[in-house]
């Protein structure tokens, strides 16, 4: 600015200085020259001559107001340069970013992305807010929006540390003691698994559970059925643990009872008893009658005895979880098997993503108890959440240790899932991304107006489903909802459900599954998706009965679980469309072909003989030659002699003619009268009951 300044300066300092020495000449000359232009030029004479200090106090003006506004303006683009600077906003971003993330790392709408990526080699297309950008692509949006670039590395989330509780090492072999044998009595649907519990231990079982608790265990033998699929199914989960087998041939009382067959199908589930050289004790018994079970009791114990069964006792407690089931007066309640240590009140438990402080104990008889031993089955009280059945149980040394435990555990399933979700969305980026890759190579080659008049009329052929449609399309999917008494009831009817192979009749949707009775919530559920709602061993109170049957939900209960399965059945079955059988009503032989005139046409007519049954004018008729059907439709005439009948029965003659007269008549051919009728279908879902 000041070189500005000076050189202004010097050249007004030069300006005056000429125009100066120009007055000064004029001066001279001046009293030569008055007399020529006074009358000329009165007022040009006057004025540079007279004042000649106006002049240098205008360029004096002139050059302080320039120096002012030269002033000005370079402290106004200073002030530029520098907001300019400031307003550049510092983006931090790292390798392998997502639109989204740069976008909100931009404070920007995802648009705002799409838009600097425009007129760019990327296919803006195949960009989806989950898309990864490369480093230039990061670049040449950060440019366009005239922001700063911050590389930074990828921010490692902080490991947390393991807060799990394990099981403890092996115990030493001096510490353990004798224990009882846990039995697992294993048996097909009704060969009499609780029939037998209740004789064993001379209570009403049976008349209680009605088989809630031992059905869905697994599979059992009858003298009289012989092995079943559940029963290999018991095989295969004993050889899986490990675990020796006693063999009880049920229902021997039964005149049909065969238990040799019984003996020899199991041999090739390489399960060999002692009368053919094997290990494996077999006893016949009957549970209905009592027959021989101190032997199968006897036959148990020595079995225990020879294995030299032992645990330790001491310790904290290991054990697992056979049921877990919600009592309205008691909360949570769970069944265990204590395995290592021994229970006692107050001890804190951790099984899943639920723990407990232990308020009260029971045995089997549901008296209560203070302790519980390796081996002892108990009712625990006192839990926070319900665990699952199965779950493993583990004593820690406080409260807080159990929230922990419980607490990583829930973050370790939340890791996991996030990873499957991942690797879902993957799957999906690159599915859309192949589809796009195929969709460009289909229209790469037109021109846009080709291109858009072909997706325009691929739009238009995707017309709306209509109500009807979307009628039928939902009788095709049954949703149901699942409640059970105890956690093992509603595990076993959900690994029945596993079984369903017959989605492509009906769809069978799962919406909601629990422990407990109906509830409120189920009905609303169950409205919502149109479903029905299933209760094992539960209950439905009057006023949720009368808010199902308002909402029209059905609510089906069930006290056998092979009961609900074949309800289940019967629902599915009920939602696929009726198939259409042909029954016949008779059947008649042609003997002759002839024509006949009517009009200006003739028409074929066949001589025919009834051979079974009756032929019926308004039935349907089918025409077969060499067991093939060339024909299906209806007389247009059925004559004997020349009398016009509407039925003619077995052994009499008749002629008829079709309704299609281009069809010709041979000698030999059948003709079979026959009706359809609808019969209601039956789904191909075999559970295996």
């Amino acid at each position: 600015m000041n070189q500005k300044i000076l050189k202004v300066e010097n050249l007004l300092r030069l300006h005056t200085i000429c125009r100066q020495l120009h007055n000064l000449s004029q001066s001279q000359m001046l009293p030569q020259w008055r007399h020529l232009f006074s009358s000329a030029y009165p007022v040009w004479m006057a004025q540079p001559y007279t004042r000649p200090w106006q002049t240098d106090a205008l360029f004096g003006a002139a050059l302080s107001q320039y120096r002012l506004l030269v002033t000005k303006k370079e402290e106004r683009s200073r002030k530029s340069q520098l907001s300019s600077t400031k307003s550049k906003k510092e983006v931090e971003v790292w390798i392998g970013m997502t639109v989204e993330e740069l976008a909100r790392a931009m404070e920007k709408d995802i648009d705002c992305i799409y838009e600097a990526l425009m007129n760019t080699t990327i296919d803006i297309d195949s960009l989806e807010a989950d898309s990864h950008l490369d480093e230039v692509w990061i670049k040449e949006v950060i440019k366009k929006a005239g922001m700063k670039l911050k590389w930074s590395k990828l921010k490692q989330e902080k490991v947390r540390e393991n807060k799990d509780a394990v099981r403890r090492p092996q115990a030493d072999p001096a510490l353990l003691t004798p224990r009882s044998p846990v039995v697992t009595i294993m048996g097909h649907v009704d060969h009499g698994k609780t029939t037998l519990l209740d004789k064993l231990r001379k209570t009403q079982v049976a008349a209680m559970e009605a088989g809630g608790i031992t059905q869905h265990i697994g599979a059992f033998l009858a003298a009289d059925d012989g092995v079943m699929k559940q029963t290999v199914e018991s095989i295969q989960h004993a050889k899986d643990a490990q675990v020796p087998i006693v063999l009880a041939i049920n229902k021997c009382d039964k005149a049909e009872a065969d238990p040799e067959k019984v003996k020899k199908e199991l041999l090739a589930y390489d399960v060999v008893c002692e009368d053919y050289g094997g290990d494996v004790q077999a006893v016949h018994v009957s549970a209905l009658t009592g027959d021989n079970l101190m032997a199968l009791a006897e036959a148990t114990i020595t079995l225990a005895e020879m294995l030299e069964l032992k645990a330790d006792p001491t310790g904290p407690v290991e054990g697992t979880v056979i049921e877990s089931f919600t009592d309205k007066g008691r909360g949570p309640v769970t069944t265990a098997i204590i395995q290592r240590g021994t229970l006692r009140k107050g001890s804190i438990l951790v099984a899943g993503k639920s723990w407990a402080k232990v308020r009260l104990m029971f045995d089997e008889n549901g008296k209560a108890i203070n302790e519980a031993c390796p081996s002892m089955p108990v009712g625990i009280i006192g839990w926070r959440d319900l665990p699952s059945a199965g779950e493993e149980i583990l004593e820690v040394e406080s409260e807080p240790r159990a929230r922990e435990v419980v607490d990583w555990r829930k973050y370790e399933q939340e890791q996991e899932k996030n990873k499957e979700d991942l690797k879902m969305i993957e799957e999906k980026r690159k599915e859309h991304q192949e589809a796009h890759r195929k969709a460009r190579e289909k229209y790469g080659t037109l021109h846009w107006k080709e291109r858009s008049f072909i997706k325009y009329q691929e739009k238009k052929k995707q017309k709306p489903i209509k109500p009807k449609e979307k009628a039928e399309r939902d009788s095709n999917v049954l949703p149901i909802i699942i409640k059970g008494d105890v956690d093992g009831s509603v595990e076993a009817i959900l690994n029945i459900m596993d079984t369903y192979d017959a989605s492509h009749e009906c769809e069978l949707e799962l919406v909601h599954f629990g422990v407990g009775d109906i509830s409120e919530n189920d009905v609303n559920l169950a409205e919502t998706f149109h479903g029905v709602i299933y209760g094992f061993n539960v209950n439905a109170g009057n006023v949720i009965q009368q808010s199902a049957a308002k909402k029209g939900v059905q609510i089906k209960l069930h006290k056998i679980i092979y009961r609900l399965i074949e309800d289940l059945q019967g629902e599915l079955s009920s939602r696929l469309a009726c198939t259409v059988e042909e029954h016949v009503i008779g059947e008649a032989s042609i003997l002759a072909t002839f024509s006949v005139t009517e009009g200006k046409k003739k028409v074929p007519v066949a001589g025919c003989r009834v051979q079974k049954g009756q032929l019926e004018k308004p039935k349907k008729f089918k025409l077969i030659r060499n067991g093939h059907v060339i024909w299906k439709g209806s007389l247009t005439s059925l004559k004997h002699h020349k009398d016009d009948i509407s039925i003619i029965k077995t052994g009499m003659d008749c002629g008829l003619s079709l309704d299609d007269e281009n069809i010709e008549f041979k000698v030999g051919d059948e003709i079979v009268c026959y009706e359809e009728k609808e019969v209601p279908a039956k789904t191909s879902w075999d559970p295996g009951f």
